[in-house]
């Protein structure tokens, strides 16, 4: 008879190990981008795109909150300057010295003091709402909000107004909170834990949001300054840091197309494949390729990937077709290249990209 506890081990359950990498079709974000990540907060998700409408359009469309601005600012200041002196004799009266706004109602008729009651009440109001409601927009505007994360006039102070300029949105904090441990954001949730129907409704969750808010549609019919909704709020410390990292080129600007950012305490910055019509795969390429560019431009082997790139052009040209045994025979002769070079193509390949090949493209 086997020992009791040989037998409660057969009995009982095994815990299915964590997965190894992020489930489909998330992945591991590209390592061109860590020098940007490393700048963001863990919690919210993030949507990165470039906005490439003329710089004047830009300026112009900016010219319209600054305005607006202005003219609640000047509202302000002009209230302030009727309104307080009556504050002020408010006050005194308060305190005990008679003045114009001292209401005797014992020698007021009814309906006076009711007049002068109702006139009051709508003056606090009416300050009340352009104090708590109405201020908050030039305040925003050039201090930036409760998130800390700057502001518009900051952000356009710095970066100016370009050609291309990046964009980066942040989750609204609500709809995220499937993230920490569902609707009442209680607990922690493994995002990948495939075994888990909570988790499963975060990633629904998540790739719900993050598709409405990348739709082709969206991106082509507005400007960037523009993409704030229920959903997502510009990031203007983010876009002005990412602007400094193009500028600096230790990121290139295009490495900042279509990209969605979580983070995750086990995997670290992870993206996802967003999948927009036939020219999804493309674009994964494209990204792909940039950063393999970045990480031999970082090792100081630059000039390998240009030797890369006309190889495989040459290869791809010659008569017949780039067929599986020429594919084979040009890999091959890629890593020889790469290794004569004090470089192992796979293994950078991975590390950059994290996968084995190019997207749709044999390994």
């Amino acid at each position: 008879m086997p020992p009791k506890s040989a037998l409660k081990s057969r009995l009982t359950p095994s815990k299915p190990s964590p997965p190894s990498a992020p489930l489909p079709p998330f992945k591991l974000a590209p390592s061109a981008l860590a020098p940007f990540t490393t700048t963001l907060p863990r919690g919210p998700v993030y949507l990165t795109h470039l906005d490439p409408r003329p710089a004047p359009f830009k300026r112009n469309l900016f010219l319209v909150p600054c305005a607006l601005n202005l003219a609640v600012i000047g509202l302000f200041v002009w209230r302030v300057w009727y309104i307080l002196p009556y504050y002020l004799l408010l006050l005194e009266s308060l305190l005990g010295t008679e003045n114009e706004t001292t209401l005797r109602a014992v020698e007021m008729e009814y309906g006076e003091l009711v007049r002068a009651v109702v006139r009051r009440a709508a003056t606090f109001a009416l300050d009340f709402l352009l104090g708590v409601f109405v201020w908050p927009w030039p305040y925003e505007f050039i201090f930036g909000g409760r998130s800390g994360r700057g502001s518009p006039l900051g952000w356009r102070w710095v970066v100016g107004f370009r050609q291309r300029e990046v964009y980066v949105r942040r989750s609204r904090e609500g709809w995220d909170r499937a993230l920490r441990g569902g609707k009442d954001g209680k607990g922690e949730v493994d995002l990948f834990d495939a075994q888990s129907g909570q988790a499963r409704e975060a990633r629904e969750t998540v790739l719900g949001k993050v598709r409405a808010g990348t739709a082709p549609q969206l991106i082509q019919a507005k400007t960037g300054y523009l993409m704030q909704d229920g959903d997502w709020d510009l990031d203007w410390q983010a876009m002005v840091d990412a602007t400094w990292l193009v500028d600096k080129k230790e990121v290139a600007v295009e490495a900042f197309t279509n990209v969605m950012l979580l983070h995750h305490e086990r995997f670290g910055w992870v993206t996802v494949e967003l999948g927009h019509g036939p020219q999804a795969e493309q674009e994964t390429r494209r990204m792909q390729v940039l950063a393999f560019r970045e990480a031999l431009g970082a090792i100081g082997k630059e000039d390998l990937f240009f030797r890369w790139v006309e190889m495989i052009q040459v290869e791809t040209t010659q008569p017949g077709g780039f067929t599986e045994e020429r594919q084979v025979a040009a890999a091959q002769k890629i890593r020889d290249m790469f290794k004569s070079n004090g470089v192992d193509f796979d293994e950078l390949w991975r590390e950059t990209v994290g996968t084995d090949g190019l997207a749709g493209m044999p390994s």
